[in-house]
Order: C-alpha cells, then sequence, then structure tokens
C-alpha cells in the first residue's frame, strides 16, 4: 500500500502535469490564433507613411513597394506624407495609429540620425518600433568642383589641408544624411571643411558647379546626370563597393580607408504589432525587392535591394544609431 508521501508526491506530479499540459494547449492555441491572425491579413486598407515629400528617394521606394503589395493582396496601399521634422512628425504619426500592422513606415537613415540630433523625440526610436524589413542600401557620391581641379579623394583631402577653412561642402540640410556623412569625412580625414547648409540636394550641387563651394555629398541617383555630362567631378561613392551604375568610379574608402556610409532605407512597423504579422510583412517585402522589374528600378535610382528579417533590421538600426551618434557628438552637430 503506497504511503501518503508517496500519494502526495503522485499528487503533485499529477498536478505539474496536468499545468505543463494546460500551458501547451494555451501556447498552440495562441500560436495558433497568431498564425490565424496573418493569414487574415490584411483585412483593410493599408497606410505607408513617409516623412519626406512626394518625389524623395524615401517617397519613391514607399510607392513602388506599395503598389506591389496591392496587387499581391487586393488592398489598397495609401501613402501618406508627412513632410516636416526630418521624418519626426510622420514616426510620431505612426506611433499613434492602430497597431494591427496596417500602419507601416518607410524610413531611412534619417531615424537613426534623429536619436541622437535631437535632444528630446515624442517616441523611443528602439522600443517604439519594430523593424519589418530593409528594402535597399544607397550610396552618397563625393562630387568635386571642377574649379578644385583634384581628380581623386586623396586630392581633395591634401587640397583641403593645404587651405584649411577655405575648402567649403554643402549638402540639404543641418543633420542630413548627406552632412553626417561630411563630418565624418572631415573627422576621418583631418579637414577643417566647413558646412553649408542648402533647402535641397539640387541647390548645394548648382553651387558646386558655380565654383562657389568646392564639393558635395549626395544621392548617386540625384548626382548621375551631373556626372555623366561632366559638369562636376565624382571622387567616390560611400558604400563599401563600388556601384554598378558607375562601375569605374572608386569607393570613398579606396582613397581614405574605413570611409563608410550607406544611405538605407527600410520599413518599419509599431512595436506592439502583432509579430506574426510583422513577419508576413517582411516576407512580402524579400519577395517585392526580388522581382526583376522592381531591381531594375531600385537600380536606376542607384539603390541596391536588400531585404532582411525583422531582427536583423532592429539590430541595424540600433548600429547606425550608435555609429552615426558619435559622429554627431563629436562634430558638435545641433538643430537649434
Amino acid at each position: 500500500m503506497p504511503s501518503d508521501s508517496t500519494i502526495g508526491l503522485s499528487s503533485a506530479v499529477s498536478s505539474a502535469a496536468c499545468r505543463v499540459g494546460a500551458c501547451a494547449v494555451l501556447l498552440l492555441g495562441s500560436a495558433g490564433a497568431m498564425a490565424a491572425e496573418a493569414a487574415r491579413f490584411p483585412v483593410q486598407p493599408m497606410r505607408m507613411l513617409v516623412g519626406f515629400a512626394p518625389g524623395s528617394l524615401t517617397d519613391i521606394l514607399a510607392r513602388t513597394v506599395g503598389q506591389k503589395m496591392t496587387e499581391n493582396w487586393g488592398q489598397q496601399v495609401v501613402v501618406d506624407n508627412r513632410p516636416s521634422g526630418g521624418g519626426v512628425v510622420a514616426s510620431q504619426t505612426m506611433i499613434a495609429a492602430n497597431p494591427d500592422g496596417h500602419t507601416m513606415l518607410m524610413v531611412s537613415a534619417q531615424h537613426a540620425i534623429s536619436a541622437t540630433l535631437f535632444s528630446k523625440l515624442p517616441y523611443d526610436t528602439v522600443r517604439d518600433f519594430a523593424g519589418i524589413s530593409q528594402v535597399v542600401t544607397g550610396a552618397h557620391v563625393l562630387a568635386a568642383s571642377k574649379e578644385l581641379g583634384v581628380k581623386s579623394v586623396k586630392e581633395l583631402i591634401a587640397a583641403a589641408k593645404a587651405k584649411p577653412g577655405q575648402i567649403s561642402y554643402g549638402s540639404a540640410g543641418v543633420g542630413s544624411g548627406a552632412h553626417i556623412n561630411g563630418e565624418m569625412f572631415n573627422l576621418e580625414a583631418g579637414i577643417n571643411a566647413p558646412y553649408i547648409p542648402y533647402k535641397g540636394p539640387l541647390e548645394a550641387m548648382n553651387d558646386v558647379i558655380s565654383g562657389r563651394i568646392g564639393f558635395t555629398w549626395l544621392s548617386l541617383g540625384v548626382a548621375a546626370p551631373f556626372i555623366r555630362d561632366g559638369r562636376v567631378i565624382a571622387l567616390g561613392v560611400s558604400t563599401p563597393k563600388r556601384s554598378p551604375m558607375f562601375p569605374n568610379l572608386p569607393t570613398v574608402g579606396e582613397g581614405l580607408p574605413g570611409h563608410e556610409f550607406d544611405q538605407w532605407f527600410g520599413l518599419l512597423g509599431n512595436a506592439k504589432a502583432p509579430r506574426a504579422v510583422v513577419n508576413q510583412l517582411s516576407k512580402e517585402v524579400a519577395r517585392i525587392v526580388q522581382l526583376p522589374d522592381v531591381r531594375e528600378r531600385l537600380q536606376n535610382l542607384g539603390t541596391d535591394p536588400k531585404s532582411s528579417t525583422p531582427e536583423e533590421f532592429d539590430r541595424f538600426i540600433r548600429s547606425q544609431i550608435d555609429r552615426l551618434g558619435k559622429v554627431i557628438k563629436a562634430a558638435g552637430i545641433k538643430t537649434e
């Protein structure tokens, strides 16, 4: 006859087994519910927020991806431009929206820059967002005025060192990706090239052409026509590898080892969005950027298609906040 202690142990084991079984049933039920939720998604029109004006590269990418989502899912993806605050207004709108996955946000490197550039933000750049997928990587091109008479990155650095503070550069706006890249170049090259802010990249380019400023950094796709017709001297691209658009154009890193700036773009969701939905959106982006017509369009813009898992994109953004934040602090860049 079993003892009281044996009976007690048996009852405890039986009770624990029941609890484990109940937990397993709950987990299976939860997983099933998540799968069912993802299978139904999307159930209504979707919105893709963009923090920049129509016609900007961020906007073009959003419309390219959104159109393919619409075609595949049969639910309209509406691009909603909120061009204010360097993307901050669009990001804030994203956080305030229903976190059911039907509202997304197309961002650029500016999203990571703003985390350090602004002393106060109405959101937490890491905590409040869920990475969906990177969409493209992109290069800035270092374009110099023909008036300078330089033909390479090394020659530009030598000229700037010979005339400290006399060879200036410009880009579209304080705290822009091009500005951060330019200050990174200054720090790494050990030069003093004063920064001149402009309203847009073409205004800066026009002053490079006229010789009012020495050089500029801007998106390769925007610079391409000026490079092809010889109005500026292209010295290099900011990415680690040469661009297929200009295969004979060196990387800046070939003249200044270690220099690298990725003008990346990607899609974010709300951190509170169902994980199964986030994963489904990520898979959809991966499908879209591999479509032949999309790849051709993206490459014609001077970008390279690149998808990632949500986890990979989250890690990448954190690394960008750290890397670009150090440049902002070292250069003393402020928006006020």
